[in-house]
């Protein structure tokens, strides 16, 4: 995978979501970015794309003026299906994330904090139609991974020391992959794992309201 600082942010993130992958997966993508991750699918890699109203084998996403109005996901947007798709109703889907199945789990968000608390279903004020199927795959996944822009588009820190609007789930997220940069949440904190190629080191702590904590050696850029 080539990324460059001329690639729009949204597709780099998922262009950076997608090699956290691996063949055999269960996997569930969330609206926004999430959604663009099956455009950057590694080369031979075998996973099983689930959403939550009933579908597990989504494949490829509907090109403009193929789209077949009876294949939707749970974001309302048109899906292809993969040799083998098979659905079922969503007492099942929900049976299959409640139940641990899903291995993977990308998120959007709004904010999350250092230990991993993810806020991602409401602002204050604004209307929402309600939590949905994002609070049980946080808590469910085996892996839940944020993708989301690093700063809010006023500039103000997604990625805080604590969480400031209502929570999804306390403590479901193990890595944030923003623009700038991928960091892993650990017991010790937040632990920088890559930087893009265009990132420094003090951009990207500037740029977060929590502490860094900075492995040896040089730090992977992507």
């Amino acid at each position: 995978m080539e990324f460059c600082p001329s690639m729009p942010y949204k597709n780099k993130i998922a262009a950076r979501a997608a090699l956290e992958m691996r063949s055999g997966q269960v996997i569930n993508l969330g609206i926004g970015i999430p959604n663009l991750i099956l455009d950057y699918l590694p080369a031979g890699l075998e996973v099983f794309i689930q959403s939550e109203n009933g579908i597990l084998g989504i494949g490829p996403r509907s090109a403009a003026g193929s789209e077949d109005r009876n294949l939707i996901d749970a974001g309302a947007n048109y899906v292809t299906l993969n040799p083998g798709a098979s659905f079922f109703d969503s007492a099942l889907s929900f049976a299959l994330i409640r139940g641990g199945r899903v291995n993977l789990s990308f998120l959007g968000t709004l904010e999350v904090s250092q230990n991993g608390d993810l806020a991602n279903w409401i602002v204050p004020g604004k209307m929402a139609p309600g939590i949905g199927g994002g609070m049980e795959l946080a808590q469910k996944a085996q892996r839940v991974i944020v993708t989301t822009s690093h700063s809010t588009r006023e500039g103000a820190p997604k990625i805080l020391t604590q969480c400031t609007l209502p929570l999804t789930a306390r403590g479901c997220v193990k890595t944030i992959i923003t623009e700038l940069a991928v960091i892993d949440v650990t017991p010790q904190g937040l632990m920088l794992r890559e930087i893009a190629l265009e990132s420094t080191l003090r951009e990207v702590q500037e740029r977060t309201d929590a502490p860094l904590l900075f492995p040896p050696g040089e730090i992977p850029r992507f």
